[in-house]
């Protein structure tokens, strides 16, 4: 069934407009999660959908979703020239979510319930890089997610987009100091930290994993680094300086799972 349409004001799209900035974003406690799959994860969770924007001619990408939402979302039309102020795509898919952000979990209530494995992320301030780590972790079920301060943030509409939707099922806290909270973390964590030049090479661990990973540019620092109870680094043939940093990370992680 076709839904009707609500019209977007200007008020709306100048607020909507504005959550590119992040410390508007959590000014609102909005942000933005565009197209066909980052949309269908959310809807898949128990993230909170505040309106759902979509191109009239689109209107077939909303009618394969609505079976997946849960409580009466507002569904507006969006325009060519609207759309434009909005999206992160260079050819738009036409569907973008207006998404409520989840309250900041408290690291200590985090820390009692995680039961899986866990990545730390220090200083990787690149959002796209930030939102392909988020979709590696999911896929080989680093479900926990711990980012240090000065780490770009997870809602900027790019990482949201590069994540494909996989934040939507991860737990995730943010502007963490971590040489605070390693030692805690290594009571019931092996703690692995990369190191792209010197390290053992990966193998099967016999604890639960915590993956420390540092920036492209600048890798882990060496107070961090001494504190890990294992440093890896991947081993090559090729003649390239470095993997980039989700190649490692999907690698690394692999590593830490396999049987």
């Amino acid at each position: 069934m076709k839904p009707d349409l609500l019209n977007i004001s200007q008020a709306q799209l100048k607020k909507w407009a504005r959550l590119g900035d992040h410390k508007f974003r959590h000014a609102q406690g909005l942000f933005l999660a565009e197209g066909v799959k980052v949309v269908e994860e959310l809807l898949l969770s128990n993230w909170q959908t505040e309106a759902i924007l979509v191109l009239p001619e689109k209107i077939k990408y909303w009618e394969a979703l609505q079976d997946k939402a849960t409580g009466n979302i507002p569904i507006y039309s969006i325009t060519g020239s609207q759309l434009k102020r909005l999206s992160q795509d260079k050819e738009p898919e036409g569907i973008i979510a207006v998404v409520q952000m989840n309250p900041p979990s408290e690291l200590s209530s985090f820390l009692s319930t995680t039961e899986e494995n866990i990545l730390l992320l220090h200083e990787i301030n690149n959002p796209a890089n930030i939102g392909a780590l988020l979709r590696s972790a999911l896929w080989f079920g680093f479900t926990n997610i711990i980012l240090s301060a000065n780490c770009a943030d997870y809602t900027n509409p790019k990482a949201v987009r590069t994540s494909m939707g996989s934040l939507f099922h991860l737990n995730i806290v943010a502007n963490i100091p971590l040489k605070k909270v390693l030692p805690e973390i290594k009571k019931s964590y092996y703690l692995v930290g990369s190191n792209v030049r010197n390290g053992q090479t990966p193998h099967l661990l016999q604890k639960k994993a915590a993956l420390l990973l540092g920036s492209e540019s600048h890798g882990l620092p060496d107070d961090l680094l001494a504190m890990v109870d294992e440093q890896w680094s991947i081993p090559g043939s090729g003649k390239v300086d470095s993997l980039s940093l989700p190649q490692a990370a999907a690698i690394l992680m692999h590593e830490c799972i396999k049987k």
